[in-house]
């Protein structure tokens, strides 16, 4: 019953209705520009090898896809195809009511391509990125959340306000790519990780639901881009020893049963096969490599002119004010430091925008401190201010994000 009772407790009042309501905005860009597309090379590779996970092997012998071996990313490939995979069996059910010249799938023996289905089904373009503006949606929902929970009201509200209008975050989230997955997946991993630090304060019961859900994000952030795995661990370890103060022993040990689990789930992402499975460990995708270029093109980047004075903003508050000073305020700010500077060798990615939800938690948490003073109006009124402009900018660019 204890789940029905939770659910009886929640209340769509105010808060929850403002943050739907920005969310609400982030799904209009994300179809505006969704609806302003056409489909690439780089869809129908995700097309293809999506389905082909789901589906049937590669017909190219040693080979996992068509695609090659997928070494990593695997997750945004599953993603990616299971619309169209359930889209098509629908086709293929919905085939046995139709007369024989309006059949979709003319025979159930053929494998048919999507992408020569691509005139005879219908919204394809959007069936393919439904999971990751999903993913944008959910990451946007969990940065309110925990920066609501840990900052108040309009903390939540100034970090999902900025994180809304963030053209990198838009981008990401209309297209099929492992970043906006691999984003989510960090930021739910390491604050996931503060919560079982924190519960391990209390009773062993309730450890096991908190370290499960730390076992499934590892695995997401396996699955979404190796690379983020050893990053995870390492930002995770750090927070939880200095939280978990009395248990440290038994830090580690949850920590390695959780990346070992999070292996598990990645050899299930690769079907269990382990030839396929075994590419993770042979490429060069774990590979990173220090460089502050992303960053210095993401804060001098017009469009990015709002993010660019909240973090300014936020840095000297962090520096000149004591009462910003504390965990709440510091992990964000390390986390995205880390992230920030880093880039990938082996395969394409952006730890820049795995860093951004760390960004506007950071940003969020300093702003609501100066919201709590007696001149609090006047630090609503500039967060405001700074917010609005990045709407701006964010709105103008749109066109140019596709």
């Amino acid at each position: 019953m204890r789940p029905f009772a939770a659910i009886r407790r929640f209340r769509f009042s105010l808060p929850q209705r403002i943050a739907a309501g920005l969310l609400v905005l982030f799904l209009a860009q994300g179809f505006w520009l969704t609806s302003r597309q056409t489909l690439t090379d780089r869809d129908y590779q995700y097309a293809r090898c999506g389905r082909e996970m789901w589906e049937r092997p590669s017909p190219l012998t040693g080979y996992y896809t068509s695609c090659g071996n997928i070494h990593d990313g695997v997750l945004a490939y599953r993603l990616a195809g299971l619309p169209l995979t359930l889209n098509l069996a629908y086709e293929r059910f919905a085939d046995n009511f139709r007369k024989p010249e309006d059949k979709v799938v003319q025979t159930l023996d053929t494998a048919a391509s999507t992408w020569e289905l691509r005139h005879q089904m219908t919204h394809i373009l959007l069936l393919l990125r439904l999971p990751f503006l999903g993913a944008g949606l959910v990451l946007g929902a969990g940065i309110w959340w925990v920066t609501r929970r840990m900052f108040g009201n309009l903390g939540g509200y100034t970090a999902l306000a900025l994180y809304v209008f963030s053209p990198d975050v838009l981008r990401a989230s209309i297209s099929p790519n492992p970043e906006i997955l691999t984003a989510l997946a960090t930021f739910a991993a390491v604050y996931t990780c503060i919560g079982v630090a924190h519960d391990m304060q209390g009773p062993r019961r309730k450890w096991r639901p908190r370290i499960l859900l730390l076992t499934a994000c590892f695995g997401a952030v396996a699955a979404s881009h190796i690379a983020a795995l050893g990053l995870v661990f390492g930002l995770g370890l750090a927070f939880m020893l200095y939280i978990a103060e009395g248990r440290r022993s038994q830090i580690l040990p949850v920590l390695l049963l959780s990346t070992v689990g999070a292996f598990v789930l990645l050899f299930a992402g690769y079907g269990f096969s382990p030839d396929a499975f075994s590419y993770v460990f042979r490429s060069d995708a774990a590979h990173l490599a220090f460089s502050l270029e992303p960053a210095r093109h993401f804060f001098s980047t017009f469009s990015n002119a709002g993010l660019t004075i909240a973090t300014i903003a936020a840095l000297l508050l962090y520096i000149a004010l004591k009462r910003t000073i504390y965990f709440g305020n510091t992990a964000p700010l390390l986390a995205a430091l880390v992230l920030g500077v880093l880039i990938t060798v082996g395969v394409p990615g952006t730890p820049l925008l795995w860093a951004l939800p760390f960004v506007f938690s950071f940003i969020a948490g300093v702003f609501a401190d100066t919201y709590d003073n007696p001149r609090g109006r006047i630090a609503i009124a500039a967060a405001g201010s700074i917010v609005l402009l990045q709407a701006v900018f964010c709105l103008l660019a749109l066109p140019g994000l596709l």
